[in-house]
């Protein structure tokens, strides 16, 4: 994310925050909605920090008359994904829906309640951010937001102060290598200073799943297979080995968390272009924070979202014209600037804006070039099934109790295999 993330990262709220924006007009909306002449109200829902602040929400208002644009911000993704799938296909939800991807293989199950992306658009995205949207039909779903491509955020101040180079080029060499090299590096860290080295089992342990093809459901069969596959439970083990001595146990999303983003709890978490954002967003005034163009075991993608629009919304048309808008090569690259969501557009990754774009809170360092870079690194596309969402989230939960002290590993680990066999 970029030098101007200007406002605490939303997940900290308690509730949604409502932001409403005079736009001017959109197009007209679907055969229910008022008057296309008249006033028409679109809601937009998102979540995090998609980039669309106030400014660029202006220019949309300055090409178009008469609508007003009312900007929904759900506290975390999981409160946005209840919502949603509460609503879908009754009523409630926004004209314009985010949706993460974690979620999008539930969402293609209801695919017929979403208005389609209009045909003369499919070419505007990564062939594979478009056909993960695709359903059986050949309809697409919905409009490519951002992807996650990953480097490794660092306090170079901390390490300095355990003895380490600090210098973005010499710590991309010392992280070359796999999750090993990764945790050994922890170790001189921790050894050296006597604190944590990364922030949390559970986001450290995402970064390593998201490089595993099949983690938890067959591609073909769509059968589970995430309790008898070694490579997580190998993940599982190795992650929580280290966090005994390396991890400061700061879930993710927590006050504490936000908290240790500037008061020096971890000197390392892994970094998906939007994280810059939340990172520099909850440490005002820290100096120290750079980015290494590498990551463990060579490149990883960590989310990514689309926009929505639910075919039963008042005013269809006009929150399609109004998606179209948001996912554009421009909008993408300004929303980049904005929050470092980095663009799964294809014109807006070759953007000469994009590729120069420098983080003036993390030492200056070429984030479009890096995170670019990062982007071509990734080699697996990992399969997300029917139900990636619930056995991820009931991971995230058993490496949370291991953390918390209210159970060991293999206790967790149990708990975990008897909740996942009881999804199907």
């Amino acid at each position: 994310m970029n030098t101007r993330a200007r406002n605490r990262m939303l997940a900290t709220a308690a509730a949604a925050s409502v932001t409403a924006i005079a736009l001017a007009g959109c197009a007209s909306g679907d055969a229910g909605a008022a008057d296309p002449d008249g006033e028409i109200t679109l809601t937009v829902a998102t979540f995090n920090d998609f980039g669309y602040t106030d400014e660029l929400l202006q220019e949309y208002m300055d090409e178009h008359p008469n609508v007003k644009i009312v900007h929904n911000r759900a506290a975390t993704s999981n409160e946005a994904r209840e919502n949603y799938f509460q609503k879908l296909g009754k009523s409630g939800l926004a004209d314009i829906e985010a949706i993460e991807v974690d979620w999008l293989p539930e969402v293609m199950q209801y695919a017929d309640l979403l208005a389609p992306v209009d045909e003369s658009l499919k070419d505007r995205w990564l062939d594979w951010k478009t056909d993960a949207a695709t359903d059986k039909d050949g309809n697409l779903i919905g409009y490519g937001t951002d992807i996650g491509p990953e480097g490794v955020c660092y306090r170079s101040d901390l390490f300095a102060a355990a003895g380490l180079p600090t210098d973005r080029e010499e710590v991309a060499a010392l992280l070359e290598g796999d999750w090993d090299t990764y945790f050994e590096l922890g170790e001189q860290y921790t050894a050296a200073t006597g604190k944590a080295f990364f922030d949390s089992a559970g986001g450290t342990y995402q970064g390593m799943i998201n490089q595993v093809e099949a983690a938890y459901e067959d591609p073909e069969s769509g059968e589970i297979i995430a309790t008898g596959n070694d490579e997580v439970k190998d993940i599982y083990e190795q992650v929580l080995e280290a966090s005994a001595t390396q991890s400061a146990h700061l879930g993710q999303w927590s006050d504490d968390w936000f908290a240790g983003l500037s008061n020096g709890a971890f000197a390392t978490m892994l970094c998906p272009g939007w994280m810059l954002g939340v990172i520099e967003g909850n440490a005002e005034g820290v100096t120290g924070w750079d980015i290494a163009n590498a990551f463990p075991n060579g490149g990883g993608n960590w989310g990514g979202s689309y926009l929505t629009v639910p075919a039963n919304g008042k005013n269809v048309e006009a929150a399609q014209e109004f998606a179209d808008w948001l996912t554009d090569p421009a909008q993408q690259v300004k929303a980049f600037e904005n929050a470092g969501t980095f663009p799964s557009q294809n014109d807006a990754l070759s953007d000469d804006t994009l590729l120069g774009a420098t983080n003036a809170f993390f030492a200056d360092a070429p984030t479009g070039q890096i995170l670019s870079e990062r982007a071509q690194a990734v080699t697996v596309a990992p399969f997300k099934g029917e139900f990636y969402f619930q056995i991820n989230d009931a991971m995230q939960k058993a490496l949370t109790r291991v953390e918390e002290g209210t159970q060991d590993a293999d206790t967790s680990w149990k708990q975990w295999v008897s909740e996942v066999e009881a999804i199907k």
